[in-house]
């Protein structure tokens, strides 16, 4: 059968779908991809499903390559450094990766995470009807745990794979400095000029961020009836304020019920721009209404929903490598002789 092969990786390389729902009442994670819409675009590109498993890859990168039989890849997420056989390509691409052939991904000028799918299924297990990895439990993926070098993913290929080229996806291009959120659930637990502090910030992403929450450093938030509620379940989003008075995001390895009063919730649509911004970003939130995250979310599904563009690929840089591999020289003359 047909496999990858992974040749190099860094560390918070995983497989993910789109999670592993309807268990949060026993205490199991959802897991699944940090960019939903990245992971998505990925999918789809090559004719899978959007909530199929694929790899996540963090910035340490990762190396791999096809063996028994060519496979048809897309990327997509994170500006990351896209090169097979050390050529570049888009960071948003379909290509083919023949056995023997090297892809490599890493961190590039913007983003935290980058998507790659493979044309068909990965052979993976399901748990708790999902395929994605939650680490702290060892759960999901292949052995509930990250990726390393020397790993071999058998795939079962799919015949209708799409072309190689640029995947056209304008929404990707999302710029994490204003990150929209809907108030609460427990925005009573702050008076006004604290709830007003929230949303002018500025909000410094800290570098202590990982899979299950983003912490934000800035103004210290004051409660105003204490920060221990009840715990209550949790969703990919809310933002809860602890006794310190620094924000926390809770994010796809997130457990399943907190205790500390929540402000207020990223929408859905920019759970991924969010999840992209590195730390040292500085963001600020915006309130909006139900309806409006309703319409961003709407948006990104209706992309989703219809054939993801495709454009053929036009390269306009070489590596020395691959120009001293070619004959770029048809014929030579002798000055000294005549015409």
């Amino acid at each position: 059968m047909t496999a990858l092969r992974i040749l190099s990786c860094g560390p918070g390389v995983t497989v993910q779908d789109g999670g592993r729902h309807g268990y949060l009442r026993y205490g199991v994670t959802v897991a699944g991809p940090m960019d939903a819409l990245a992971h998505a675009v990925a999918s789809r590109a090559v004719g899978n499903r959007q909530d199929g498993a694929a790899l996540e890859v963090s910035l340490g990168g990762v190396e791999l390559t096809a063996e028994d039989g060519p496979l048809t890849i897309a990327v997509a997420g994170g500006t990351f450094q896209t090169t097979l056989d050390d050529q570049p390509l888009p960071p948003v691409v379909v290509v083919t990766l023949e056995p023997g052939a090297k892809l490599r991904l890493r961190a590039g000028t913007a983003g935290m995470w980058c998507y790659l799918a493979v044309a068909g299924d990965l052979a993976l297990p399901a748990v708790l009807g999902s395929r994605a990895t939650h680490a702290r439990t060892g759960m999901g993926g292949l052995d509930g745990r990250m990726l390393q070098a020397g790993d071999r993913i058998a795939v079962s290929p799919s015949a209708g794979a799409a072309d190689s080229g640029a995947i056209v996806a304008p929404l990707l291009d999302r710029p994490a400095d204003i990150i929209r959120v809907l108030p609460g659930p427990q925005q009573d637990y702050f008076a006004d000029d604290q709830m007003a502090a929230f949303l002018a910030g500025p909000w410094r992403i800290s570098p202590r961020g990982d899979r299950m929450a983003c912490f934000l450093e800035g103004p210290v938030l004051r409660h105003a009836g204490g920060f221990n509620i009840p715990s209550d379940g949790v969703a990919m989003g809310a933002i809860q304020v602890p006794g310190e008075g620094q924000p926390i995001v809770l994010m796809a390895d997130r457990q399943s019920t907190g205790g500390y009063p929540k402000i207020a919730t990223v929408i859905g649509a920019d759970l991924g721009r969010l999840a992209q911004a590195r730390p040292g970003t500085e963001i600020a939130f915006r309130a909006v209404s139900h309806a409006q995250a309703v319409r961003a979310l709407a948006e990104q599904r209706a992309f989703l929903d219809a054939p993801i563009p495709i454009e053929p690929l036009r390269r306009d840089r070489f590596s020395s490598e691959f120009l001293l591999g070619r004959n770029l020289v048809s014929g030579w003359i002798d000055a000294r002789q005549p015409s």
